[in-house]
């Protein structure tokens, strides 16, 4: 199978990085923080450490607070649900998953928040101008995603942090699609709270990840438990990381990004990101060049994540998909992504789209097997 759906989830996963954290996790087997004897004090350890890798890895303020979750849509739901009270007011885009847009649907109907999607130019950017223009009294935060799970496009968030900084507004990204794929500088950018996930470009395992927090947001728990610290007390504790991680953390799932993250600082994992993105540049290309195929975002390659989406004349997103796994064995994405406003405002609803996503092991062989077939569907659906 040539796999080109690593925006879903990345495959294959480094398999020396989770075996070692297999092994340390059949090896330990406590939980952490849930007992004085050594091996729960080593898993203990052993999270904190990873906190740490994690909130060096975005450029975390150093008071910060990295809080582990089931994923980003878990975190994104944790982070709304607990920040936003009724009248406020929430500056967003066109541009976000559902696992932002549903919990702000939510909390309209249930909480009679209001809320400003901006719209996005041609090449995929949100303009900060418009952001800042949306402003208003009762704006209580502005939340984006870094980067599109449709179109790849990198927003201008060290322009837009500028804009939530000067109105005093906090500002929240969604890093589901860029951690591990480009640079983020929460400080520099004046990020408040940002939302990953494990399972994409950071090569951990699925059911893993988190959000990296400023502690002096009054963010409430909306689940309620054990913690491992303060047990008589009948309120769940204020104190960060603890006050929203209710039960026992995934601890493979902690053991697998400690591994994965130092891996990202080898040699071996900094040429292999070179070489996904030169063949990202020759898919782009190649697709770009195919009469019939209309391609959507960024014109610029280098101004993306290795992501794009793209539209075959006369075939359907998901015909063209089916026929790609059945008679191809290519794995690819067709359809509206989780992201349906994007393809409202393209003009692709209701079908969708094809999605390429690179991952570091792809091969040139692969890319190029990919550009046939979809010359092959062309071809065939005039």
């Amino acid at each position: 199978m040539i796999y080109l759906d690593n925006a879903a989830t990345t495959f294959p996963k480094p398999q020396d990085c989770l075996e070692r954290a297999l092994t340390k996790y059949l090896t330990i087997g406590a939980s952490p923080g849930r007992g004085g004897y050594d091996q729960a004090v080593a898993a203990e350890a052993i999270v904190a450490r990873t906190r740490r890798k994690l909130a060096r890895f975005f450029n975390a303020p150093d008071h910060y607070a990295v809080c582990f979750s089931h994923n980003a849509t878990d975190a994104l739901n944790m982070l709304l649900l607990g920040f936003l009270q009724p009248g406020d007011h929430v500056v967003s885009t066109r541009l976000e998953h559902n696992s932002v847009l549903r919990p702000l649907h939510y909390l309209a109907q249930n909480r009679s928040i209001s809320v400003d999607l901006i719209p996005f130019d041609g090449q995929g950017l949100v303009d900060p101008d418009k952001i800042a223009a949306a402003i208003r009294p009762q704006t209580r935060l502005v939340i984006i995603n870094h980067a599109s799970n449709v179109l790849g496009t990198i927003q201008p968030v060290a322009a837009i942090g500028q804009v939530c900084r000067a109105r005093s507004i906090p500002l929240f990204l969604d890093v589901s699609q860029s951690a591990g794929q480009t640079p983020i500088d929460m400080q520099r950018w004046h990020v408040s709270a940002l939302a990953f996930t494990g399972h994409k470009s950071l090569l951990g395992p699925s059911g893993s990840g988190g959000l990296v927090v400023d502690p002096e947001l009054a963010i409430d728990p909306i689940r309620f438990g054990g913690t491992g610290i303060d047990s008589a007390n009948p309120t769940h504790t204020r104190d960060y990381p603890y006050r929203l991680e209710a039960g026992t953390l995934n601890l493979y799932g902690v053991l697998a990004l400690d591994e994965t993250l130092a891996w990202m600082e080898s040699a071996a994992y900094q040429q292999a990101a070179r070489r996904e993105n030169r063949l990202f540049a020759r898919l782009h290309a190649g697709l770009s060049g195919l009469r019939g195929v209309t391609r959507y975002g960024p014109d610029d390659p280098a101004g993306t994540l290795p992501l794009l989406s793209c539209r075959i004349t006369g075939i359907s997103a998901a015909d063209a998909g089916a026929i790609l796994d059945a008679d191809f064995d290519i794995a690819i994405r067709a359809g509206l992504h989780c992201a349906p406003l994007v393809h409202q405002q393209l003009g692709t609803a209701p079908d969708g789209t094809l999605r390429f996503s690179l991952g570091i092991y792809n091969t040139q062989a692969e890319i190029d097997a990919s550009l046939e077939a979809i010359d092959a569907l062309r071809r065939h659906s005039v």
